[in-house]
């Protein structure tokens, strides 16, 4: 019989993988996680029966949120990731010499436990001495946190059960003050092609919008996720993502990528029509609410 694991990107329309072997089926406090082998994308982990990320083409959504911010910021120090207990997004970060600290904070103990006995490709830098792991819930740590970090990055899962709390106004406010006066925040943003998950891509970015200056999405492809077409968010108190990125500096670290480079980068920024009109619904709706 064969094993084929089944991810519903909305109820009409589903992508599904053949497994080669279930090398983990755990309920942990706060939700299932299944750990699968398959022949065409390698090793996948499943969030309560949501993939996550598959070995293939992690590579693609961690050098996305990842060096985007710090190909435009000159002085990251103090990075806070939000969830990304898989350590893929650290495993990006510490490719960076100058910065300082990595505070990783994940709700869920058993994914850092669990992706590092099996997901060593992603988890192999949470041991890095600036690396240090929180388990707690993401909104909670960052409003205790006041101009403390230079970069946040929100690696969370889709917007429902342990993650729906940071897709909030309350959540980028937070966020917002618990960046430096020239911070940026990055986000995974979810997929504008699907209504089911359009509904996300408008209410994150008008609440960010509402609390940031400078703020709008930039995309990529990644093909195990919903439609393939999936966005970030780039919010900043200063930097603009293209006026201030500075390709020269970036390029001089010759950090190793296989998916992100420079030109790639201001080429994620220019978004089709549809996804520029979602973008302006849901700012105008801002200014609604501030003329009020």
């Amino acid at each position: 019989m064969e094993l084929w694991y089944t991810d519903e990107h909305t109820s009409d329309v589903r992508f599904s993988i053949k497994a080669s072997e279930q090398l983990v089926s755990k309920k942990s406090a706060v939700q299932r996680i299944d750990i699968l082998d398959t022949p065409a994308y390698g090793r996948v982990l499943v969030l309560d029966g949501g993939l996550m990320i598959t070995e293939k083409d992690e590579f693609i959504y961690h050098e996305m949120i990842t060096h985007v911010p710090m190909a435009v910021h000159p002085r990251v120090k103090n990075v806070l990731v939000i969830g990304g207990g898989d350590g893929g997004t650290v495993r990006e970060l510490t490719k960076y010499k100058t910065i300082e600290t990595i505070d990783l904070v994940e709700v869920d103990k058993d994914v850092v436990l669990l992706s590092k006995k099996y997901l060593p490709f992603t988890s192999c830098k949470l041991k890095d001495k600036r690396v240090s792991v929180w388990f707690e819930e993401g909104l909670r740590y960052v409003r205790g946190k006041k101009s403390e970090y230079d970069l946040i990055i929100v690696d969370s899962s889709d917007p429902y059960g342990p993650a729906e709390g940071l897709f909030t106004r309350e959540f980028y406010g937070t966020c917002f003050k618990a960046l430096r006066e020239d911070g940026i925040l990055i986000n995974q943003h979810e997929s504008p092609f699907y209504a089911a998950h359009q509904r996300s891509v408008r209410d994150a970015h008008r609440h960010i919008a509402f609390e940031f200056p400078v703020s709008t999405v930039y995309q990529c492809h990644i093909p195990s996720y919903p439609s393939g077409h999936w966005l970030f968010g780039f919010a900043s108190k200063k930097y603009h993502p293209i006026g201030n990125l500075d390709e020269a500096r970036w390029n001089k670290l010759r950090i190793s990528t296989r998916y992100y480079n420079t030109a790639l980068h201001r080429g994620a920024f220019a978004l089709p029509n549809y996804v520029l009109d979602i973008l302006k619904e849901e700012e105008s709706s801002n200014v609604i609410h501030w003329s009020r």
